[in-house]
């Protein structure tokens, strides 16, 4: 059971950033609970205010329910109360409902739910979706907003009206007008994620919009840059913040998007570039080539020249 209410895992998620570990795989594929738990207590030297287990970077699509039950069980223990746990659950309806309940019996703290699978239903299917999940557990719900299941401020204003564990909007669109009117129409009634594919590019506007955190996947492998650019963003360090976007972010992104999936895979890489290696990624990801690898390798000497001597004398 969690030790938070709902309102209490959003505060704190709002209040710092946030860690979403990737999920370790051996050789053959299968989750190597060991490695991830030291991976997770490594993060943890760093201040954060939420890990989310089992999410996007964590490769939530390719795991099994069974597996995001272990990762979520894993990240619970490791954790042991320094920071909310949050757990990713989706896919249908029923099984997201089921994936809900099995985090909350796991012990995590609130809920990332992630889109339903395949469909693109309209606004009444994706709030009874979305509904079914927040009845169906006591935790803390945050939606994320994306691909297909983009709910309009008016549908979320519904569901949080009916539904008072609905504490948090992760935003993954983009959409600049809609974020307006999520947050002139909540206000505070929600805590807000940004969750765009490498999120610090966006972060610096989105704070005006109230979203005062985000998913950040590269704290995976530079979690001291991670933490520096975040401090820069909410103290609206502007020279810091570009410093930051030209030297290492930008730069990043255009590597990310040599690839179809690369958002996943080359945060792995990156693990592999400190000395820290999570394996591959599942298909139909594929993993970064040695080639690229090794650009990566370079960018992140720009940020953190001793990573990999650090990682392999730790």
């Amino acid at each position: 059971m969690s030790r938070m209410t709902p309102v209490e895992m959003a505060r704190t998620v709002g209040g710092g950033l946030l860690s979403f570990p990737v999920t370790h795989f051996d050789a053959a594929g299968q989750f190597t609970e060991t490695a991830y738990r030291e991976h997770c207590d490594w993060m943890l030297q760093y201040p954060l205010a939420g890990l989310f287990a089992a999410g996007g970077t964590g490769e939530f699509f390719s795991l099994l329910p069974a597996e995001v039950d272990a990762v979520v069980r894993a990240a619970v223990a490791e954790t042991a109360g320094r920071t909310p746990v949050i757990a990713g659950c989706g896919h249908g309806t029923a099984m997201a409902v089921q994936m809900a309940q099995a985090a909350e019996a796991a012990g995590a703290d609130g809920l990332l739910l992630l889109p339903p699978y395949l469909m693109f239903p309209g606004q009444d299917g994706l709030a009874a979706h979305v509904e079914a999940v927040c009845k169906a557990t006591s935790l803390g719900v945050i939606v994320y907003n994306r691909d297909n299941a983009i709910l309009t401020d008016e549908t979320l204003a519904g569901l949080c009206d009916r539904n008072p564990n609905l504490v948090g909007f992760k935003d993954g669109v983009g959409d600049i007008e809609l974020m307006m009117r999520v947050y002139a129409r909540m206000g505070d009634r929600l805590t807000y994620v940004g969750g765009l594919p490498t999120a610090e590019t966006f972060a610096p506007a989105y704070l005006e919009m109230g979203v005062t955190t985000y998913s950040s996947a590269i704290f995976n492998f530079v979690p001291e840059f991670a933490l520096d650019f975040y401090t820069a963003v909410r103290a609206r360090d502007h020279e810091t913040i570009m410093a930051g976007l030209r030297d290492f972010v930008l730069p990043y992104i255009a590597l990310r998007n040599r690839g179809r999936g690369y958002a996943v895979s080359i945060v792995k890489a990156g693990m592999t570039a400190i000395g820290r290696t999570a394996g591959p990624v599942r298909t139909p990801l594929v993993d970064l080539s040695a080639a690229e690898l090794g650009e990566l390798k370079a960018l992140i000497a720009r940020v953190h020249p001793a990573a990999p001597k650090l990682a392999a004398n730790g």
